[in-house]
């Protein structure tokens, strides 16, 4: 896969619903009041963002956007609340298409996988976008496709593999393995 795009790959945008939750709006008398994360979705992330310029979350969910907010705050990115039908203009206006990948689940974000460089789909989308997605995760979402998706990310675009690496207990940070030699 590495390719004249793997050098031009800056920004990963993540759709929340169905790619960060289980797409599933959970309702009482009182409204909305709770979406299902995944519990790797963050190492995943933060394995990620020292590779790529930027990593924003977008949500076209206004009533559910403050509990959205909550997650993606904890997880220290930024969460726009940008429309389906507006994600185009809404990456053109900050990024280069070119350099961007998009990650979506709905049945519009075939319209963004069409002009972005790279496009990932979570094994829950739509059937049509899956079909217009550059990659399906075996994981759907809030059950590991947005890790599954950085760890695909990190091994195409770049030069990393999470098999020539190490986590040093009590370093908090994930080193380089030395190879014998």
């Amino acid at each position: 896969m590495k390719s004249s795009v793997s050098k031009t790959i800056k920004n990963v945008i993540f759709d929340v619903d169905g790619v960060l939750t289980d797409g599933k709006f959970h309702y009482s008398t009182e409204g909305k009041v709770m979406k299902v994360f995944g519990a790797d979705d963050s190492d995943g992330l933060s394995l990620l963002k020292s590779r790529v310029n930027e990593i924003h979350m977008v949500t076209g969910d206004k009533r559910g956007f403050a509990i959205s907010k909550k997650r993606i705050d904890d997880m220290k990115f930024p969460l726009h609340l940008v429309s389906t039908f507006e994600r185009v203009d809404w990456i053109k206006n900050r990024f280069k298409l070119e350099e961007t990948i998009y990650v979506g689940d709905g049945i519009f974000d075939f319209l963004v996988f069409r002009k972005v460089a790279y496009s990932i789909a979570p094994a829950n989308a739509f059937y049509k976008t899956k079909k217009e997605a550059s990659f399906v995760t075996k994981s759907s979402g809030a059950s590991g496709a947005v890790a599954e998706a950085c760890i695909h990310i990190l091994e195409n675009f770049f030069d990393w593999s999470l098999d020539d690496h190490d986590f040093f207990e009590g370093s908090g940070s994930w080193n380089k393995k030395k190879k014998n030699i």
